[in-house]
């Protein structure tokens, strides 16, 4: 069970040290959503904002691009420090090539996001080659939005291809993900949870909101 705090609800003026914060509550990885505002409705970080934590933190930096056009961006954020780079299947007639690229040209870990709107079955073709099936269950471009109920199922069913094609592959959530909907996504086969407002937005603080939400995937996962 992997926590990946998105620092799209940080508080940019005390990134790094926030960063540093949950890194050391036992987050598993940062979360860096990345906007273009045409695929999504809003803007956000470039991989300036990358390679400014490479330095403060050793956790994997994982960029999650949601642009129109993934590959123009790919060596740029390689260059600053990325580990993981995740593309969205619906801006892709064929992702396999740019999977693959990323993986054996950039030597990064490649994942695959989908939206609420798209069938499961549709990334099934595709696991092979994902080190990461990114399943969004909100539609994404905006934090502190709600689970959408629905994708407690299509988790589930993520699982299952998972299982029959490539069991390497993790099953990440994204979005509406705190302490009453991060067991739901855990318990139909989700093992990487990005959480942006219930990490950096909780009461109780970063530190305890990463502790916390790891606590409930475990027992949730059994």
């Amino acid at each position: 069970m992997r926590i990946a705090p998105s620092i799209l609800s940080a508080d940019f003026s005390r990134l790094g040290e926030l960063v540093r914060e949950v890194e050391a509550a036992g987050a598993d990885r940062i979360h860096v959503d990345v906007m273009d505002g045409h695929f999504v409705p809003n803007l956000s970080m470039g991989a300036v904002v990358v390679k400014g934590l490479r330095p403060v933190t050793k956790l994997p930096l994982e960029v999650h691009l949601m642009v129109e056009d993934p590959g123009r961006f790919l060596d740029g954020f390689v260059q600053a420090g990325a580990d993981t780079l995740i593309v969205h299947l619906e801006v892709l007639d064929d992702p396999r090539p740019m999977l693959q690229h990323i993986k054996a040209g950039l030597g990064k870990k490649a994942g695959l996001a989908f939206n609420p709107d798209v069938p499961v079955a549709r990334v099934e073709p595709y696991l092979r080659d994902a080190d990461l099936a990114l399943c969004m269950t909100v539609f994404p471009g905006f934090g502190g939005q709600a689970y959408i109920p629905e994708s407690t199922e299509r988790v589930r069913q993520l699982r299952a291809l998972i299982e029959r094609h490539n069991p390497d592959c993790e099953l990440e959530v994204d979005g509406g993900i705190e302490p009453h909907t991060i067991g739901l996504a855990a318990g139909a086969g989700a093992n990487v949870f990005v959480a942006g407002t219930a990490v950096y937005g909780a009461k109780g603080g970063p530190s305890h909101a990463v502790r916390e939400l790891k606590g409930l995937a475990e027992q949730a996962h059994g």
